[in-house]
């Protein structure tokens, strides 16, 4: 499959709602919020400035951060102008955890963090026309602040018993581990991002997940006291499973959305794999399907489950969106190409690792026999086992049948020094020649 054959949605808006507003609503991208009839107004209205921010506590974004650069550029295809605040100074302490104190990372590190994450942010979001995407860093506005200043001309705006019913910090305070004035001092950082996004851009509107609305509101909060003026917030809500097991988890590993961390083709089977519950909430949380399409595709997983249109479209759009139309056309070509409805010799060496990286797997050498290769790679349960699979033609090496159980492995490596081992229709196993 090629670049040209895969047709991504371009990013658009639904023009069937009235505003902006109403879309991501019915999108149910708005858990909670500042006053609803107002968001509306002024996302329906002239232009606003809005911003979300991310904090350098990795080398990369994930899927839960997509949420948020997804909405940001549905509200920046509705003409409003977007910050995108990668964390500098916050990144240097870290939001606090539901049960325990961050590692803080070095600054060397941080800042290296930094500059990977804007390049992600970038991404997603236009640079082009009136309202193209403006990159902030908090250090900016915090490195040459000193302790005694902060706490004069910010602190004194807070109150401690307010602070201390954020559900973030009550959670801390009733764990094992309490929680640190560092970790305790976050929210009052954040608010002083919004407050200054203000002044330095008129920025009115900040985004983020629910989970952090009382770092939300602490921005709001102190805008209101020292400016005297309302501004908005919105939390989007935690992406959760229908049946309870957190989302966002492949294998116990983050989805993240640096390729060198989770391969295209690891994405796309993760989105090929929702369950049906969960997809159609995931084609308008993800997608830029209009509303029609999605009620279209909630019909065939109704009418139609077993063709999973509905999850094969969701794994083509994300992963698109992701990392592209070629990363996913090629996603898409291994997927095929492992139960045997394409060509392995045509995927390139990075795609073909990623894809065997999924499977169980054994390294081998040219003069192994298949035999050998079934029991290492646990397809076979014995040597015996394996010479009957082979004898009832059910083992086939690069989608190729073996019909002799003395067959090597001599001239089967695929790019990368990699070969795909099938017994039945659907059980494989990867194969890494040395």
């Amino acid at each position: 499959m090629t670049a040209a054959s895969v047709t991504l949605t371009p990013p658009q808006n639904d023009a069937t709602f009235e505003t902006v507003w109403d879309e991501i609503v019915w999108r149910g991208l708005v858990h909670v919020s500042t006053d609803p009839e107002a968001l509306r107004r002024a996302l329906g209205g002239d232009p606003i400035t809005y911003y979300c921010g991310f904090d350098p506590t990795a080398p990369s974004l994930h899927l839960g951060n997509l949420v948020q650069l997804l909405l940001m550029r549905r509200l920046q295809l509705a003409g409003h102008r977007p910050l995108g605040l990668v964390g500098g100074s916050t990144g240097l302490i870290g939001d606090p955890k539901p049960t325990s104190e961050r590692t803080l990372n070095d600054r060397e590190t941080v800042a290296a963090w930094v500059g990977r994450l804007q390049g992600q942010v970038s991404r997603f979001l236009s640079a082009e026309g009136p309202n193209g995407v403006t990159l902030v860093n908090n250090l900016d506005w915090t490195a040459g602040l000193s302790a005694i200043d902060f706490l004069r001309e910010i602190g004194k705006h807070y109150r401690v018993g307010t602070m201390l019913k954020k559900d973030a910090v009550a959670s801390r305070l009733n764990s094992e581990a309490g929680i640190s004035y560092t970790e305790f001092s976050y929210q009052i950082l954040q608010g002083y991002d919004f407050l200054e996004l203000h002044r330095q851009h008129g920025c009115v509107l900040q985004t983020g997940g629910s989970d952090q609305w009382g770092n939300l509101t602490s921005g709001t909060d102190l805008i209101h006291r020292v400016e005297g003026r309302s501004v908005h917030a919105i939390g989007t809500p935690l992406i959760a499973n229908s049946d309870g097991t957190k989302f966002g988890k492949s294998e116990g590993n983050a989805i993240w959305l640096d390729a060198e961390m989770c391969s295209p083709y690891a994405m796309y089977q993760f989105w090929l794999n929702t369950d049906d519950a969960d997809v159609i909430d995931r084609l308008k949380v993800f997608t830029f399907l209009d509303r029609a399409e999605i009620e279209r595709y909630a019909d065939l997983v109704r009418d139609e489950p077993y063709r999973r249109a509905a999850q094969k479209r969701l794994a083509l759009e994300v992963t698109g969106i992701v990392h592209g139309p070629e990363a996913v056309a090629a996603a898409i070509a291994a997927s095929e190409a492992l139960f045997g409805q394409g060509d392995l010799t045509v995927l390139d060496a990075p795609t073909l690792a990623a894809a065997i990286a999924e499977l169980p797997s054994a390294e081998v050498g040219e003069d192994d026999t298949v035999v050998h290769a079934l029991v290492a790679t646990g397809l076979s349960a014995s040597a015996s086992d394996a010479r009957r699979a082979i004898a009832q033609g059910g083992v086939s090496v690069n989608n190729v049948v073996v019909s002799s159980d003395e067959a090597t492995l001599e001239g089967v490596a695929l790019a990368g020094r990699r070969a795909v081992l099938r017994r039945g229709k659907k059980t494989l196993a990867g194969l890494i020649l040395r």
